[in-house]
């Protein structure tokens, strides 16, 4: 009998009444109902339960009720429900008279002592009567199999070596270390100004390594809020602090394991997470927040920035054992500046992938444009270079592109210029893809020639402030000059 002291006796006949009622609905709205006692013997069964013993191989029912459950009943988790006092309340029970939906109820006497345990089948031939929720079911698991597979298509790479355009020895050069470093499974530092494809590389080197086929995972340092790094990093366990996920939620070390994990500026490092970033490449598993418990990881770790992490090593701003933890295979990715042998190629790309995203005619630019475009700084390098581009694209009702619109974008985005190299005469208009008269290498090594000379004129002969107004390192100045006839200059 059901009772609880602490209510008015009016609400406690109201209780007991209840479960009357229920005990009364079930007998008569299920499939069938038995009782055990607590030393696991079946004591009573209904009506709707009685058709079930042939099958189950009892011609009579004193064969079946007065003995353990056990022995008559195959599969059956009544024992269990006894032992521990815990309600199972859907289950599936496969036996000789058929499948069926069960639910396992302990019974408790004033004293909450298990007393006995009730037994009731809610459905049988549940692949028909449960058919709208196993489809739903279904449907769900399917779901959740194709966001699995979403998430990690997204989680692979976007690029290879082949997305890094160009063939100037510099890029030759920073695409042969990579590729070497794809062959390595010890961390990899990438280090150039913004906006040089450091990203791209990280790409490219885990879809050339033997991880390709594991994800690829990145965290951007400035764009993740101190305060929240930690999580990011190492996860969160459940409940580890108010507002916290019940369930807990995984950290970018256990997303990428097995695969790659790209750490990018990493020179924004705060102190704090740089030492459990050290302790955790160093002992291979980490400790999720609000855990106590380390969770081993396999990860090989690419780290990119535009800082100059030595000079911050030097100030104090970054740990010394992490900076030489990770600079084992460090690449340095150069700026455009001295890429100019791949500007032809590299503005074709660019126009040419302009044009997919945005649907319209690729740009052709003059060659007037063309000398231009090569011969600015590019502080943002790639990057800006293409926002430049992008510019050209929306601005232009014609995929023309001359001098004169170039010098406009220019303009409007507020960059300082620096001249093309003059020619004698107008310039003709020529596509990026059309034929020329002579190799290309040959009329760009003339048009760096022009631009050292009018550079020199421009400082008076002073060849430091002539480099720094064409935004070329001193040491590329020679080596332009020494290739130059001299003569002319």
């Amino acid at each position: 009998m059901i009772r609880d002291d602490r209510l008015p006796r009016d609400a406690q006949s109201i209780l007991e009444l209840a479960a009357r009622s229920m005990f009364e609905l079930f007998a008569n709205a299920s499939e069938g109902m038995m009782l055990v006692d607590r030393h696991e013997k079946v004591v009573w069964i209904n009506d709707q339960y009685r058709r079930f013993l042939p099958a189950l191989g009892f011609e009579r029912e004193s064969d079946f009720v007065g003995h353990p459950v056990s022995s008559v009943v195959q599969n059956t988790q009544m024992h269990q429900v006894l032992a521990t006092g815990k309600p199972i309340l859907i289950d599936l029970l496969s036996n000789k008279a058929g499948t069926f939906v069960v639910s396992r109820i302990p019974l408790r006497d004033d004293g909450g002592e298990v007393i006995g345990v009730l037994g009731i089948v809610l459905f049988d031939h549940p692949e028909t009567t449960l058919q709208p929720l196993i489809a739903k079911f279904a449907r769900l698991e399917q779901d959740l199999s194709d966001a699995r597979r979403e998430l990690a298509s997204r989680r692979r790479s976007k690029y290879t070596f082949a997305s890094f355009v160009g063939s100037s020895a510099a890029a030759l050069e920073v695409k042969r270390q990579a590729r070497r470093a794809a062959l390595s499974n010890s961390p990899v530092l990438l280090l150039g100004e913004t906006g040089t494809g450091k990203e791209l590389l990280a790409h490219a080197i885990h879809a050339a390594s033997s991880r390709a086929g594991q994800p690829l995972v990145s965290v951007n340092m400035a764009a993740v809020p101190d305060t929240l790094l930690e999580a990011e990093f190492f996860g969160v366990a459940p409940g580890a602090y108010t507002g916290a996920d019940k369930k807990g939620r995984d950290g970018k070390f256990k997303l990428a394991d097995g695969g790659t994990l790209f750490l990018d500026e990493l020179g924004d490092m705060p102190p704090a997470v740089q030492v459990k970033l050290l302790r955790a490449l160093q002992e291979g598993e980490i400790e999720p927040l609000g855990s106590n418990k380390l969770v081993q990881f396999d990860v090989r770790v690419v780290a990119a920035t535009s800082r100059e992490l030595a000079q911050l090593v030097q100030d104090g701003r970054f740990r010394e054992d992490l900076y030489y933890r990770l600079n084992v295979l460090p690449i340095r990715v150069p700026p455009l500046r001295e890429r100019q042998d791949d500007f032809p190629v590299l503005i074709e790309a660019l126009c040419e992938d302009i044009a997919a995203r945005g649907g319209g005619s690729q740009l052709e630019l003059d060659t007037a444009a063309l000398a231009l475009l090569t011969a600015q700084v590019w502080r943002g390098n790639i990057r800006e270079l293409r926002n430049v581009l992008e510019q050209l694209a929306l601005r232009s009702d014609n995929p023309h592109i001359g001098a004169e619109q170039v010098r406009a974008v220019l303009n409007a985005a507020g960059m300082s210029m620096v001249a093309a190299p003059l020619r004698a005469g107008p310039a003709p208009v020529v596509a990026l893809d059309a034929e020329v008269l002579r190799p290309l290498p040959e009329q760009i090594a003339e048009l760096e020639q022009r631009a050292i000379a009018q550079a020199l004129s421009r400082t008076g002969g002073n060849r430091a402030a002539a480099a720094r107004l064409l935004g070329i390192s001193r040491a590329s100045f020679y080596d332009k000059l020494g290739a130059a006839d001299v003569s002319e200059i």
